[in-house]
């Protein structure tokens, strides 16, 4: 069986003219960056060259993630693209001297405005997940916020998703975007609507989330702000700062900025001591570089605002200060737009801006009810089967199953 595929890989000093091949795989729990170049014997000095910011992107790295490896005839690594976000890649290959060496590049994929609309037969969840994927169906209901209750929904009963999603290798990547849905209940119609970064509002602008976060370490300094990747033009290369960090002295306590389980408490190689929080709805945070950590242990529920380590500067850290990092289903997102996140509706410029964006959604939802069009379906990225014996030619991008 024969696949088409398209696959951007940056060829530095590969010959075109080398039989190679591409293989996916799944990053394992547990392993580093540097196990894995330990593992497949590229040289620890390509970690140790990275300056301090970089070191400490490698450890984004996720468990189950998919990464791709390029090798050669003689079954050598030429090229590894790693993603660590939605916008960014970890990419190993060799120079012009045949050496190994990483950088870090966007991810090539494509932005896709879809609309999904359809009439309830068996369930919101079922129907959507069959419509397109699971992966839809759970950020419906996510986004919702049990702001209704799906289970009492009835047969033939209104749908409408308007949502944008990214497609990588025709399959989706990443986390899809809800802009507004409408799901009716007994022919009641219900809204949700995003704004900017602050979460999901019904039609009169009140916030769906009945959940907020505090800053950890209270109104310190901000020493670095959150980024997920721009090029820059002195060092000539793209940098990220999935987190924000803030300036405190060594021994500050550190409050947990929600409830929630701790799932993580240990040494993540550039990070230095960590501890991983998970809380509801899908968040998650991280509190990095820490000089020691609280009487706490792995799988303990902690209570918002409990002291659960200290401000240091272990790992791969200039000088003392938290690295706060906090995630939604996976992604990293700037805990900026979700701390200082206290009301729950929205006034002034806010709520105008809300009132327009709202009146447009409206309409394209009611449009897209009445044409009742499906939404394209694409295979999710997450759940491909490794192509462990998979190879690709380079000069026709085909993909070919071996047997």
């Amino acid at each position: 069986m024969i696949k088409k595929l398209i696959l951007l890989f940056l060829f530095c000093s590969t010959s075109f003219s080398a039989v190679l091949t591409m293989h996916e795989r799944i990053w394992e729990k547990g392993d580093s960056f540097l196990y894995f170049l330990q593992k497949n014997n590229i040289p620890l000095s390509i970690y140790n060259k990275l300056d301090r910011e970089d070191q400490e992107l490698t450890a984004e790295i996720y468990a189950g993630i998919k990464y791709h490896i390029l090798k050669n005839q003689n079954d050598e690594i030429e090229q590894v693209l790693i993603p660590i976000s939605d916008n960014l890649q970890i990419h190993i290959y060799k120079d012009m001297k045949n050496k190994y060496a990483v950088t870090f590049t966007p991810i090539a994929y494509e932005k896709i405005e879809s609309v999904l609309t359809l009439k309830l037969q068996r369930s919101v969840y079922q129907d959507v997940s069959d419509a397109v994927s699971s992966k839809v169906a759970k950020a419906l209901l996510v986004a919702f916020a049990n702001s209704i209750d799906f289970k009492i929904a009835q047969k033939n009963d209104n749908v409408a998703i308007l949502y944008t999603q990214n497609i990588r290798l025709g399959q989706l990547f990443g986390e899809l975007y809800i802009k507004a849905a409408m799901v009716e209940i007994n022919r009641r119609p219900n809204y949700i609507y995003r704004y900017k970064d602050l979460g999901f509002f019904d039609k009169n602008a009140k916030q769906l989330e009945d959940y907020f976060f505090i800053r950890p370490v209270g109104d310190a300094r901000v020493s670095s702000p959150f980024s997920r990747g721009r090029f820059h033009p002195i060092l000539k290369k793209y940098r990220a700062h999935l987190g924000i960090d803030y300036a405190r002295p060594t021994g500050y306590p550190v409050k947990v900025a929600a409830t929630g389980k701790i799932i993580f408490k240990g040494n993540l190689r550039g990070y230095g001591n960590v501890v991983k929080v998970q809380h509801q709805d899908g968040y998650m945070t991280l509190y990095a570089h820490l000089s020691r950590f609280g009487a706490i242990k792995a799988g303990q529920h902690v209570r918002q605002g409990q002291v659960i380590a200290y401000v240091g500067s272990t790992g791969m850290s200039t000088g003392p200060h938290l690295h706060f990092g906090m995630y939604k289903n996976g992604v990293a997102i700037n805990p900026a737009s979700i701390v200082k996140v206290t009301k729950k509706a929205l006034y002034g410029k806010d709520k105008r801006e809300f009132d327009s964006l709202k009146a447009d959604y409206d309409s394209q939802i009611q449009r897209a009810v009445i044409e009742q069009n499906p939404s394209k379906k694409f295979m999710p990225f997450d759940y491909i089967v490794p192509l462990e014996s998979d190879s690709v030619d380079l000069q026709t991008n085909q993909t070919y199953e071996e047997n």
